[in-house]
């Protein structure tokens, strides 16, 4: 068999819809997203080398070129239903993690109606676990590098994640002193960033437990200029979010009587013309307050879309004391899907400790309320305080993580945060006669048995607005695997990798897929079988950065003889890039157009200096 070579770099039609995300989570890769009219990269980061029917990817098969090619073209595949997953962790009554549970113990229910689950799996702190795959060196490689010892690669990735836009100073200097405290627990695998929601202090992810150290110093209060403004009449975001988004007569007038007493000196005669200022300063305060939330929730997403590009188990704890979620509620749900898709559990620690309603006021900035609304006040400051605890829940528990609250111990939080995640189930359903009008389903997961165990999981979703254009869903698909550690196996697939030294700076290292085409859908079209084979390969190095990767299409239109005879050895394809020696991992996702399966493997490469 004889294939066509070609560069294994990413075609147009794949870069376009890669580009927002790499940009975001992996910088390392902008030299290469060129537009769809740009010329191909000048020093191609890899060569391609003939598919071939056997384990061995240098000997060519008696196939013609007619039957197997290789192409640089755009992919066009038919989309998967529309999966909505659920992450539940499950505990029995003395809150220890439930994992003997099949499928067919869980019931599901989308708007109170049951629904099929279609995809179940037992997500262990092993179960995304990378092995160091075998490396088959060249003949040129010396025995001593055979036998170096291996760096320890990263296997998990734990994403610290600071809001700052909320924290007060003092709740900071405690969380970051509590967190300097376990980073000695962590592993040599595990990977460490440090993020905030104001988005002015980031460290990327690293092993180097010094930089951890020295970079919690930037871990302080940044509030939004404004925001601790205390003005006449002084209106929470709470009190704000009452009388403007749902009518509360009773804020306004607590608001009016605040305006009269400090603009007015109490004269009720103005009372017209400070409900007026008691209306304009609700307004402002309700600008400034979901101003800084969804500051806070463009930054969680940013965080949240660079840990999903890390090749590993992934973890993010976000530390915060709670926020209103006021007008934003569809960001909080669309946070807890790009989570699930991503696999990525999050954890939320309360920042403020263990604490009793603020009645009096902020010990800061002392209570100016006058002695008509000060019981008011002060209970919207109680009812405040609560609420701000409702998204630290529901995204914790939405993800399947922990919610960490009323606690004084956070060093011992902060270490039981970063550890691996407990034992979940991952149901996934597709709903039926779903109406694509954007409106929010409710979602309930029971056990159809009778044990008395607590059910951890999201509580519900929002329905698109739009079906997703068909080439636009399957290229998000691709890109979404590509960057996930979830090991696919509807079809079989086997990765190897081997290399070899150009010269003392550059190695050659080839990724090898070994593809058993058994489980293939061929097409008959004039006596020939059809398919075509999509193979993305991406290599990050040891602290999880981009560093190369490529596309390859195989097109087949196999005779019966050669089918045949396929079904038996499989085929392997293989893809060169030049690296550097070091340690890397390297991330493999084939997709069959005709079947609509999809195969991913992750590995580790060790190439010594």
């Amino acid at each position: 068999m004889h294939l066509a070579p070609r560069s294994t770099r990413f075609p147009s039609g794949f870069r376009a819809p890669l580009r927002a995300v790499l940009l975001f989570a992996l910088g390392a890769f902008a030299p290469f997203l060129a537009t769809a009219q740009d010329p191909p990269p000048p020093a191609a980061p890899s060569q391609s080398t003939p598919a071939t029917p056997n384990s061995n990817p240098d000997k060519q098969a008696p196939t013609s070129t007619a039957e197997v090619v290789t192409r640089d073209a755009e992919a066009t595949f038919k989309v998967r239903v529309n999966l909505v997953q659920v992450r539940v962790v499950v505990r029995d009554q003395n809150g220890k993690v439930v994992d003997n549970l099949k499928k067919e113990d869980f019931q599901l229910f989308d708007n109170r109606k049951p629904q099929i689950i279609s995809t179940f799996s037992l997500e262990t702190p092993q179960s995304h676990m990378i092995p160091v795959v075998s490396v088959s060196d060249h003949p040129e490689t010396d025995a001593k590098e055979k036998s170096a010892p291996a760096p320890p690669l990263p296997q998990r990735f734990v994403s610290l994640l600071f809001d700052d836009l909320h924290l007060s100073m003092e709740d900071a200097v405690t969380a970051r002193n509590a967190a300097s405290k376990m980073f000695a627990s962590l592993a040599p695998t595990d990977r460490v960033g440090l993020y905030t929601t104001s988005g002015q202090f980031t460290l990327e992810f690293t092993g180097d437990h010094d930089a951890l150290y020295k970079a919690l110093d930037g871990i302080i209060a940044r509030p939004q200029p404004g925001s601790e403004d205390h003005g006449c009449p002084d209106i929470s975001y709470y009190q704000a979010d009452l009388i403007m988004n749902k009518s509360d007569t009773q804020a306004l007038a607590v608001a009016t009587a605040d305006t009269v007493a400090c603009a007015f000196n109490g004269d009720d005669s103005k009372a017209a013309m400070a409900r007026q200022m008691a209306f304009s300063a609700a307004s402002r305060a309700l600008t400034l307050g979901d101003n800084a939330s969804d500051y806070g929730y463009r930054h969680f997403e940013d965080a949240l879309r660079r840990l999903s590009g890390m090749p590993g188990q992934r973890k993010l704890v976000f530390v915060s004391p709670g926020f209103i979620i006021s007008t934003l509620f569809a960001d909080r749900v669309d946070i807890v899907d790009r989570a699930n898709r991503a696999g990525v559990v999050v954890d939320t620690i309360d920042a403020r400790g263990l604490y009793t309603p603020d009645i009096g006021g902020d010990i800061a900035n002392p209570s100016r309320d006058s002695f008509k609304t000060s019981g008011y006040k002060a209970s919207y400051r109680v009812q405040a305080q609560f609420a701000q605890s409702e998204i630290l829940e529901d995204i914790a528990y939405g993800t399947g993580g922990s919610y960490f609250h009323n606690r004084n111990d956070l060093d011992a939080v902060f270490r039981e945060a970063v550890a691996a995640p407990a034992i979940s189930y991952l149901l996934g359903f597709s709903p039926q006669n779903l109406k694509l009008n954007g409106s929010f389903h409710t979602i309930k997961v029971s056990l159809a048995g009778k044990q008395k165990y607590t059910l951890q999981a999201r509580r519900g979703y929002f329905a698109p607005r739009a079906a997703k254009n068909p080439e636009d869903a399957a290229k998000e698909e691709i890109q979404e695997a590509v960057f996930s550690q979830e090991e696919i196996k509807d079809l079989p697939l086997e990765l190897q990798t081997q290399f070899f030294r150009k010269d003392a700076a550059e190695v050659r290292l080839s990724v090898l897929a070994h593809l058993d085409l058994k489980a293939l859908k061929f097409r008959k079209v004039d006596g020939r079988n059809h398919d075509n084979v999509t193979l993305a390969t991406v290599i990050f190095d040891e602290n999880g950065n981009f560093v190369t990767g490529g596309e390859k299409i195989l097109e087949m239109k196999l005779q019966d003889a050669t089918l045949e005879r396929l079904d038996r050895s499989g085929i392997t394809v293989k893809s060169s890039f030049d690296v550097k020696p070091g340690s890397y991992l390297v991330r493999l996702v084939v997709r069959d157009k005709e079947g609509e399966l999809m195969a991913a493997r992750n590995g580790a490469v060790v190439i010594p200096y």
